[in-house]
Parts: structure tokens; C-alpha cells; sequence
């Protein structure tokens, strides 16, 4: 029987909420937290910071009371919750998310179980069944769900690397061939995000890890959507190193892998726009188009062509990727057309900050100092507010083409804050 959480208990009692006002704040029953505090149930992840900040404690505290822990054991003094520990805690979360990394490529090399080793499986609680896995693929949608609506897109990961440290958990134990497979692909879903998170934050070296094992554990999966998705995401590194030229080929990849995916999906129009921003980059005005004039046959395709997670290409950004890739050619009378435009439509703030940073390098061609003042500005307090690496290293590839502005105060305003922020 599993032992009592007492520690949770006392520091619920410690910070004055009962069973029922604690249950309240988190939206909650109140038998969920009465199981919670006896030890039968563990709170949902995506629960699990709410809970961390109605107890006043960080998220690795949380962890040891529901192993157990009592509250005397150790000091509870307020401490900054998940997200937003110090910088220690955050490489510790690093180190941790990598080692995830290795069992996951580890794991995904293995052999599949052999089917009469199956029935062991049933008899040990690690057996997974169809209806579970249901409820783990809902719940990385939730994780993206969570990171794309999160200001700082790092708040999500201590959710992802529990959900990860789970899946990884299911691919250790027997299971049948349907089972691992979709174990794998969720681990790949999951790897893409985490893969994400590091993009923003500018860690590349990690992201391009998570990407490569994201398109390991999908192609064992045989996933050729996901497979092509992480092979697009791993691109986005060169491309924003501009290394166009290592980026065409590994997109070159990722459109044969998803020829062989679902057709009803928008997989190969998404692959067909990131390719575009490389033929940009290349000086290929012609290919670019192409590629853009492939990527609006998004338009033709019915029902759901996307889930809202690992792919979300409807055709909907079409403008602000036709407009990045015109800047990039050098062709601003076309670019700023369809990025006013784009900013008509609803955006994420990354994507909006993108835009406008966009329209900042139109008006550095223009010699307009009043133009770039305005958008740059507007995307910088963006940066400032979101912590975005995207956003930042964006406006720090627009900094460098400001000198021929700086005479403006607003504008040696503006490269004196982009220098700033590369400092934050």
C-alpha cells in the first residue's frame, strides 16, 4: 500500500487552505486531493505548478512531498516555482532533459518485444493498453497547448520533462509491437517540443539533439508526418545560423519522407515554406517561389490538415512567410505588402514580433528612421515581455543594419536595447 503524503498534508495545513479550498483554487474535486494526500493518485502534470504555487514551494519540493517527504525534514521557506527557479536549478532541469534524451535513443534502438513475452506485460502494472495511450496523445496536445499560450515558452518544460520521464518509463517495460510504436511516436511528439523550448531559448546545440532523436524515434515508429515535422524543425537551426546551405538538403529529406505520409495532411505544404526561406537565403528567386506556390496548395486540401501540435500548418502565416522570404531576396516593394497584410490577421506574439521586425528592415532600406523606430520598438518590448530567444535573435540579425540610421536618437536607441537584450 502506498505510504501517506503527510508532508503534503501539513503544508497545506502550514499555508491555511483545507482539502476543499485547496481543491477549489486548482478546479479540482475535493476527493482528488483527499487521494492525493493518502497517496493513491498522483496530481496530473500540467496540475502540478499550480499546485507547487498554492503551497508556496518550487516544483523539485512538490516532488519530494508526494515521494513521502515530511515537512519538517527539510526547509520550506518561500521559494520562486516551476520556471522560475534560479539559474542552478534550471541547468539541473538541463542535465536531467538530456539524460532523458539518451535513454530515449537508447530505447528506441532496442528490438521490438517479442509478442508471446507479451502476456507478462499484462500482469505488471507498467502494462499500457490502447485507452491509456488515448489519454497520453490528449495529453501532448495539452503540453503544446501549454507552451504555445505560455509568455515564456521555458514555463513549459518541467511539464514536458515529466510527461517524458513517463513515456520513457512505458518503453523500458515489455510491451506489444502496437503499444511501443505508439509509445515511440508519442515520444517524439515530445521531443519536438522540447526541441522547441531550447529554439527559443537560443540553445541550439540542444535543440538540434532533441530534433535528431525526435526523427529517430519517428522513423522506428514508422510516423513519416512526425519523421518529416522533426526533420523541419532540425532545419530551422542552420537556417538561423543562415546556413542555407546545409539547411536545403536536410529539406530535401524531409519532402521525401513526407511524400510518404498521410496526403489529407498539410506536412508537405509546411515542408514546402520552410523551403522556401532556404532557396531565399540561397539568392534563388525563382525555386523560392516555386516552393511558395506549392506551400498555397494548403488551400486545396479539406477537413483537418493539422493537430495543433508538432504540425500546425493551415496556410493561415502564408502572408509573413511570403513577406520573411521577399526581405531576405531583397525584394521589399513585394514584402511589405503582404506583411501589412499579415499584420491584419490574428498572430502569436512571435510571429507578430517577427512581422514587425520584418517591416523595421524594410524601413532601414527605405532610410525611413521613423518606420523603424516604431516596429522595432514594439518588437523589442515584445522580447522583453515573452523572454523569447526567437524573438531576440531576430532583432539581433536586424541590429547590425541600423549604422547607416544612427544619427536618429530613436534609432541609436533602438540598437543600443537590441545590444542590451543580448544581455538579458
Amino acid at each position: 500500500m502506498a505510504p501517506k503524503r503527510e508532508g503534503l498534508a501539513q503544508r497545506r495545513k502550514a499555508r491555511g487552505l483545507t482539502q476543499e479550498a485547496l481543491a477549489d483554487k486548482l478546479g479540482v474535486g475535493r476527493y482528488t486531493v483527499q487521494r492525493w494526500e493518502a497517496g493513491l493518485t498522483e496530481p496530473q502534470p500540467w496540475l502540478r505548478p499550480r499546485l507547487a504555487k498554492e503551497l508556496d514551494v518550487s516544483c523539485e519540493r512538490l516532488d519530494y512531498l508526494l515521494s513521502g517527504g515530511e515537512t519538517d525534514d527539510v526547509d520550506l521557506a518561500p521559494v520562486r516555482v516551476c520556471g522560475h527557479d534560479q539559474p542552478e536549478s534550471d541547468e539541473m532541469r538541463r542535465r536531467e532533459l538530456l539524460r532523458l534524451f539518451s535513454t530515449v535513443g537508447t530505447l528506441a534502438a532496442l528490438p521490438a518485444v517479442d509478442p508471446d513475452r507479451t502476456a507478462y506485460a499484462a500482469e505488471h502494472p507498467s502494462h499500457l493498453d490502447l485507452a491509456t495511450l488515448d489519454e497520453y496523445t490528449q495529453l501532448n496536445g495539452q503540453l503544446w497547448q501549454t507552451f504555445l499560450l505560455a509568455p515564456s515558452k521555458g514555463d513549459a518544460m518541467p511539464l514536458v520533462r515529466h510527461q517524458l520521464d513517463i513515456l520513457c518509463t512505458g518503453l523500458k517495460h515489455q510491451q506489444d509491437d502496437i503499444v511501443r510504436q505508439r509509445l515511440l511516436a508519442l515520444t517524439a511528439d515530445l521531443l519536438q517540443l522540447a526541441g522547441e523550448i531550447y529554439f527559443d531559448a537560443n540553445a541550439y546545440t540542444d535543440a538540434a539533439h532533441s530534433y535528431t532523436l525526435a526523427a529517430d524515434a519517428s522513423k522506428t515508429a514508422q510516423d513519416y508526418d512526425l519523421w518529416a515535422c522533426a526533420m523541419v524543425r532540425h532545419s530551422f537551426v542552420a537556417l538561423y545560423d543562415r546556413q542555407f546551405a546545409d539547411a536545403a538538403p536536410m529539406l530535401d529529406l524531409a519532402a521525401a519522407v513526407a511524400e510518404r505520409g498521410d496526403r489529407s495532411l498539410s506536412t508537405r505544404h509546411w515542408v514546402s515554406v520552410v523551403h522556401a526561406h532556404a532557396f531565399a537565403g540561397l539568392g534563388d528567386h525563382a525555386a523560392c517561389e516555386r516552393a511558395l506556390d506549392q506551400a498555397e496548395q494548403v488551400r486545396q486540401l479539406d477537413g483537418t490538415v493539422h493537430n495543433g501540435g508538432w504540425l500546425r500548418f493551415d496556410g493561415a502565416r502564408l502572408a509573413e512567410e511570403r513577406g520573411a522570404c521577399y526581405v531576405t531576396l531583397g525584394r521589399h516593394d513585394l514584402a511589405e505588402t503582404v506583411l501589412n497584410d499579415a499584420l491584419t490577421h490574428r498572430l502569436t506574439t512571435r510571429r507578430r514580433a517577427t512581422v514587425l521586425t520584418d517591416l523595421a528592415m524594410i524601413g532601414v532600406h527605405r532610410r525611413d528612421p521613423d518606420k523603424v523606430a516604431t516596429y522595432a520598438q514594439t518588437a523589442l518590448n515584445l522580447a522583453r515581455r515573452t523572454r523569447s530567444g526567437v524573438i531576440a535573435r531576430k532583432l539581433q540579425a536586424l541590429q547590425p543594419k541600423l549604422a547607416p540610421l544612427l544619427a536618429d536618437k530613436q534609432v541609436h536607441k533602438i540598437h543600443t536595447e537590441i545590444a542590451e537584450l543580448a544581455t538579458v
